[in-house]
């Protein structure tokens, strides 16, 4: 094995306030669960920048408030924003903000499969911000294999929802990782899932020596099925896991 795996705490993605009690909305609370989760072995931090309903944002104003916040908090560890097609539509609007933040973050995650996504890609390379490029589907894979920006992105991530049996997804997950490594090579892989399937892929990630995530914006329950505390308390298993790098077929 190598060095430990990144972990990377996603704080609380598109849900709304009343999602769960401990979900950080303000870049205060954004900050000092970013400082918990650091504390509980999280690398990297992947969160939506929220305006005063809780609702995602792409502003300067909101965005340079967060990534200033979080990086006072917590100055090793890289920081990543969504650019979600849901916090702004308008593909041009998109570039267009992302054009405008004054303190831009360290990486920036894009869905391959929304409109806009090639110019928003654009936009980052021109910022100098690390693109992580979302894969739903074997579909979204192709595409991207073939895409002539495939070589910009710093980390493919690897998205798979619990619409499908747990098998399903285990296997997909597999063949995803397979043709991408056989493209890319060394690009770095981070597997992740949502709801049901977040903790099977989290430990499929681990077995495969892959990145992973975990954090309220992917699951509100433990491994157990019990509700989770917390961001750290997801991601403090995670780093147990990993650095116990126990298959995920002797946890059960």
């Amino acid at each position: 094995m190598g060095g430990p795996l990144l972990i990377q705490a996603c704080l609380n993605g598109a849900r709304p306030p009343a999602a769960h009690p401990a979900l950080p909305i303000t870049p205060a609370q954004l900050a000092d669960d970013a400082r918990a989760v650091a504390a509980a072995g999280a690398d990297s931090v992947h969160l939506h920048p929220k305006d005063t309903e809780g609702l995602d944002v792409l502003d300067a104003d909101t965005v340079d408030a967060v990534v200033t916040a979080v990086r006072v908090a917590v100055p090793q560890v890289q920081v990543s924003v969504t650019t979600g097609a849901w916090a702004l539509p308008d593909p041009v609007a998109r570039v267009a903000a992302i054009r405008s933040w004054t303190v831009p973050p360290d990486l920036a995650s894009v869905n391959w499969h929304e409109s806009g996504s090639l110019p928003v890609i654009e936009a980052l390379v021109e910022r100098e911000i690390g693109i992580e490029v979302g894969l739903w589907s074997l579909e979204d894979l192709d595409e991207w294999r073939t895409s002539p920006v495939r070589d910009l992105v710093r980390r493919v991530l690897i998205e798979l929802p619990d619409e499908q049996e747990r098998d399903v997804v285990l296997a997909l997950a597999r063949t995803m990782v397979e043709r991408v490594r056989a493209v890319s090579p060394d690009v770095p892989i981070l597997l992740h899932g949502e709801g049901e399937s977040a903790w099977p892929l989290v430990r499929l990630a681990i077995e495969l020596d892959l990145e992973t995530r975990i954090g309220l914006e992917d699951a509100l329950a433990m491994p157990d099925g019990s509700p989770a505390p917390d961001n750290a308390a997801l991601v403090a298993t995670v780093a147990r896991w990993r650095d116990e790098r126990v298959s995920p077929s002797r946890r059960g």
